[in-house]
């Protein structure tokens, strides 16, 4: 949101759904010019960036022009079609940012393959995220693209993105896509050939490669003021796997573009690379096998290049490095997917007599019909999703939910549902991602209600919640330390057992009387593995376990993460 902190602004609500009379009712505060930016909450703040940037602002715009608003007669049809209900006034939509395919130089499916299974395991957006390289960038971005069109055409009820895993230059992997449009061919080779760090030999932890990264953000977002592309957005990818996203990265890159770069991977893919030999790979989970090099950031402790429960460390350490910008106010919201090249028992094999280097893709597979049981992934949707809420069912709402972090994850399908309000007496309040305004001293509080698992898993069983932890957090405003990974604020404050495994349960957290602003954040387990966080019990007592590399079923460590929602008390 660039300014540090949420700000203190008189209006309580605002969701589309759920505006303050005072702003005309159906205009959104984002795009009303009597707010001033600084009175803005972190997500419309974002959101009015985003007018600015697409030249919108000033068009007289309505709630509906701005979001999209979906018509009843559009609502009924998507529900006779078997669409997604709509829950406390969003669909919540699944999907997996990470997918690659046969133009990957390491991958072998053909989108299609990935876009049916992804729909079939229940998924509703995916991205399709080649590796970016010399040859995809010469080739690979134009090739894929009839591919995704025709699957765009073939499964109409899974919206499929077009986007890269870009090689950050100093740093780590990110996906970066756009919405469908006549520019988003040309503007991600454009952004491939001229910011990927594989391409432009700008790998190593320097200042000047640094520079490239955002320079690269910054291009991604003129590309979308100029309306070269309707929208784009970057996506942080298994950022503790090799330490070399440093806190100050993290967060340069979400300063200079914060409705770009909104966030990170708070679980890698790669799931089933933790299953242990002869019936696994017998690696980490994630694939998160690695130690320091010469370009690790020297502060990160050793725990940090593994998971812990699957999930990466600087999202799964109570008061650490996530949770060190959601202090400052920073919205930096996390995702789960599966980075799905090569699955767990499949019998594919890459296509014969393949020339990637020449051709930009491998021929298309073929089936040995011999399980591989060295494969470390799953198929989009089967284990990993990230859960986004948007206002009706197209690329333009799932992204902006995605920007306004209106997510939840979950592995092995944990729960099934999930509503989370923060509410003052007497008001609806507001949902993840959002801010909540209330009255200094007034008392608030937090309802939950999670729709359990009610169906087997794609591993046939039916999981079962055993706990919910609430997170809360003081918002302490900037750190003078761009390269802080720790908050000392942050602890888990409240865990509810849930005591039944089926149909639906729901528990209230009493925040009390706000008299600072603060962030609730949730997670919840199986309750199979843990231990004290990294950070000591009295912080975390009783976290996700660091995950045994070589021995770490995935299917027995199961957990859910929200985003958080900020409360703010009125000056």
């Amino acid at each position: 949101m660039g300014h540090g902190h949420p700000h203190t602004h008189d209006h309580e609500h605002h969701h589309h759904h759920d505006h303050d009379h005072d702003h005309g009712g159906d205009i959104s505060p984002a795009a009303d010019m009597a707010v001033p930016d600084q009175e803005l909450a972190p997500g419309d703040l974002s959101r009015r960036q985003m007018f600015r940037r697409a030249g919108l602002l000033g068009a007289g715009l309505t709630a509906a022009g701005v979001l999209g608003a979906v018509t009843p007669a559009a609502a009924a049809a998507a529900r006779s079609a078997g669409g997604p209900e709509k829950q406390d006034g969003f669909l919540w939509l699944a999907g997996d940012h990470h997918i690659h395919t046969q133009y990957s130089s390491d991958g072998v499916y053909k989108v299609i393959d990935q876009v049916r299974h992804a729909n079939a395991y229940g998924l509703d957006w995916m991205v399709v995220t080649d590796h970016g390289s010399v040859a995809h960038a010469k080739i690979g971005v134009e090739k894929v693209n009839p591919d995704i069109v025709a699957a765009r055409q073939a499964v109409k009820d899974t919206l499929v993105f077009q986007g890269l895993e870009w090689n950050i230059p100093a740093a780590e992997h990110g996906t970066v896509f756009v919405a469908p449009g006549k520019g988003e061919v040309a503007t991600l080779k454009e952004f491939e050939n001229t910011f990927d760090g594989v391409v432009k030999g700008a790998t190593s932890g320097t200042p000047q490669n640094e520079a490239l990264a955002i320079a690269g953000l910054n291009f991604l977002a003129d590309a979308v003021k100029r309306r070269r592309v309707p929208d784009a957005l970057f996506l942080a990818n298994h950022p503790a796997r090799k330490g070399i996203d440093s806190p100050h990265e993290i967060r340069g890159w979400r300063d200079a573009q914060p409705d770009i770069a909104v966030g990170m991977e708070g679980a890698p893919g790669h799931q089933a690379a933790g299953i242990a030999k002869p019936n696994g790979p017998g690696a980490g989970r994630g694939y998160y096998d690695n130690g320091p090099s010469a370009d690790s950031f020297p502060g990160y402790p050793a725990e940090s290049y593994k998971t812990f429960g699957g999930f990466d460390w600087m999202t799964a350490t109570v008061g650490g490095l996530w949770d060190s910008l959601l202090a400052e106010g920073k919205p930096w919201w996390i995702t789960a997917n599966s980075d799905s090249h090569t699955v767990y028992g499949d019998t594919t094999d890459r296509g014969p007599g393949s020339d990637f280097n020449a051709n930009g893709r491998y021929e298309d597979p073929i089936y040995k019909g011999v399980p591989n049981l060295s494969n470390g992934d799953f198929w989009p949707g089967y284990y990993s999703r990230t859960h986004v809420g948007a206002a009706n069912f197209s690329y333009a709402a799932v992204m902006e939910g995605i920007r306004q972090g209106r997510i939840w994850v979950d592995h092995g399908g944990l729960i099934s549902g999930l509503v989370v309000r923060a509410r003052a007496q007497g008001n609806h309040g507001v949902t993840l991602g959002d801010t909540l305004f209330v009255r200094k001293g007034a008392k608030t509080e937090v309802s939950i209600q999670i729709t359990l698992a009610n169906t087997p898993n794609w591993a046939q069983f039916v999981p079962t919640l055993a706990r919910v932890d609430v997170i809360q957090g003081d918002v302490t405003g900037p750190v003078s330390d761009k390269d802080a990974f720790t908050t000392p604020n942050t602890k888990v404050v409240q865990s509810f057992e849930v005591g039944k495994n089926s149909g639906t349960v729901t528990f209230t957290y009493q925040v009390g009387a706000v008299d600072r602003p603060i962030y609730v954040r949730l997670r919840g387990t199986d309750g199979k593995r843990s231990a004290a966080g990294l950070l000591g019990s009295s912080v975390d007592p009783n976290g996700p376990q660091i995950d045994v590399f070589g021995d770490a079923d995935p299917w027995n460590d199961l957990w859910f993460y929200t985003n958080p929602i900020w409360i703010v008390p009125r000056r």
